[in-house]
């Protein structure tokens, strides 16, 4: 299968899947490459183009990822963003200096060359979203000034003789106004790439690459329920059948009923073998006394894969261990030069007794969007594949301190409220992530005559285009009323809601 592929260069920032996931938008293929891949390499992988990506890091710093100045010269177009910009400029021989005032979020910039292919449909003045505290103080010899704003004298350059071209701002996030259009015009007319690759191709490619990895070997793969392991299921079996083997650990941390629901969906969609295993009890035991964000998810994650693996070795002798990973969990883990923010429940290291094969990512490389594209694709109803995102661990990061029983019933009745109305208010589409949270807080309360000392619940629903970055929802008041009142009146030991409205940054979606 042949089809045109971009390279996105990664020198070790927190939006570099973005800049691939935003040119796959595009239908041409995108990959990403470490900036320690051999130039080599690259020369012989036949790119239509190269993205050189952000990064917090100065090019003067001698530890700074850097590049060889001779991929420049391979004639294939180049894009430089951010430090990308910056790492050019410095290739080049071009000047990179300290801003004396830093420019963060929304600038405007002014198009002072409007033949640029770059600015292409693009308005003179317009904003771009900014993060920097290095700037191009003079560019290198060949290259002209295409933009700049009030206090960055080269937002944007170019050498349209050797197809280079370089931002200082992030076209590929959302707040840069015409971003997108930055992007098309790189792809199309700088690149002359065609769009020839869609979702269909991604799935056909993953699934021939499945079936030579595993040969007739078997596959486990834990699932969850939500989208990512049902989809990663879906191609799984789509490429070995009934050499799949999918182990359902129901932990008695999961919403109401789901365990029951999980089971029905999966037994009746999917040709694999199905295990379930009931171990809630176990869990709580083991979660008893910890408080700790980090070693409560640690302790999931490890004990998950404890009662996973003892039922493994029931089921199957080698194989493979699949994992429905996407690229969010990755990237908040601290894989490669990302800094870690949470560690999520599938990038627990394996026990040594344990070996398989390989271990494999079908969804490693995409976004929870693409994801559900590709399940769509494959045929998995909508009801599943548009399902809440829902962690890995469980109610275990919805619930803030010590995780005990009624904690869980209290919170699972509360999330069933709250989702009940969020879906009978007719406002579910417009949300991308709701869900309630039980702190480790109780408040006093009047209810009858009776002075009540209970549980405080927070509810918390987002908007996102990628997860990446989130925005909390303006839930119309009355909507948010009815909520309080079906909480507070429905679910015993809640006597006070609040709503949480803190955007990621600063805070992430999950509470823990």
């Amino acid at each position: 299968m042949s089809f045109e592929k971009i390279l996105v260069l990664d020198f070790g920032g927190q939006y570099n899947q973005l800049i691939a996931r935003r040119v796959r938008d595009e239908s041409v293929y995108a990959e990403i490459k470490s900036y320690e891949t051999p130039l080599d390499e690259i020369k012989a992988a036949g790119y239509k183009g190269i993205i050189f990506t952000g990064g917090p890091n100065s090019v003067y710093d001698e530890s700074s990822p850097h590049y060889t100045k001779d991929i420049l010269d391979i004639g294939v177009p180049v894009l430089g963003i951010c430090y990308g910009a910056q790492l050019m400029a410095w290739m080049g021989g071009g000047k990179v200096e300290s801003c004396v005032k830093s420019e963060y979020g929304k600038i405007e910039i002014e198009n002072t060359k409007r033949d640029s292919l770059l600015f292409k449909g693009v308005d003179e003045k317009s904003i771009v979203w900014m993060s920097h505290t290095d700037f191009i103080s003079a560019p290198p010899e060949g290259f002209e000034i295409t933009s700049h704003s009030a206090d960055c004298p080269c937002a944007s350059m170019e050498n349209v003789g050797r197809k280079l071209y370089a931002v200082q701002f992030h076209p590929e996030v959302t707040h840069s106004q015409f971003g997108k259009q930055f992007l098309h015009n790189f792809l199309f007319e700088v690149c002359g790439c065609k769009g020839d690759w869609v979702m269909d191709d991604f799935i056909e490619r993953t699934v021939e690459s499945l079936r030579e990895q595993i040969g007739d070997k078997k596959v486990v793969l834990g699932l969850s329920g939500g989208v990512d392991s049902s989809v990663a299921a879906g191609l799984l079996s789509r490429a070995v059948g009934r050499q799949l083997t999918c182990v359902f650990v129901d932990q008695g941390l999961m919403r109401k009923n789901e365990g029951d629901f999980v089971e029905e969906t999966f037994t009746r969609l999917f040709d694999m073998n199905f295990v379930r295993v009931n171990c809630g009890a176990q869990f709580i035991s083991k979660l008893k006394g910890i408080t700790d964000p980090e070693q409560k998810r640690k302790t999931i994650g490890s004990e998950f894969y404890k009662v996973f693996w003892d039922e493994i070795r029931k089921q199957a002798d080698g194989g493979f261990f699949a994992q429905g990973t996407i690229y969010p969990d990755r990237i908040e883990s601290g894989k490669g030069d990302a800094a870690t923010i949470k560690t999520h429940h599938n990038q627990v290291k394996m026990p040594e007794d344990i070996t398989f094969d390989g271990v494999i990512e079908p969804l490693g490389d995409l976004f929870k969007d693409e994801v559900r594209r590709v399940g769509e694709k494959l045929g998995i109803p909508k009801e599943l594949v548009w399902r809440q995102p829902f962690p890995g661990p469980g109610l275990g990061v919805r619930i803030i301190g010590e995780i005990t029983e009624e904690k869980i019933k209290v919170l699972q009745e509360a999330d069933a409220v709250f989702r009940d109305e969020i879906k009978k208010s007719g406002i579910e589409d417009q949300l991308s992530q709701f869900f309630a949270v039980l702190p480790d807080v109780q408040t006093v309360g009047v209810m009858g005559d009776h002075r009540t000392y209970d549980h405080l619940i927070a509810i918390r629903a987002v908007t996102t285009d990628d997860f990446m970055t989130a925005d909390w929802a303006k839930i119309p008041y009355d909507i948010l009323a009815r909520i309080s009142n079906r909480l507070t009146n429905e679910v015993d030991h809640v006597n006070r809601v609040v709503y949480d409205i803190t955007s990621k940054p600063p805070g992430t979606v999950e509470w823990e």
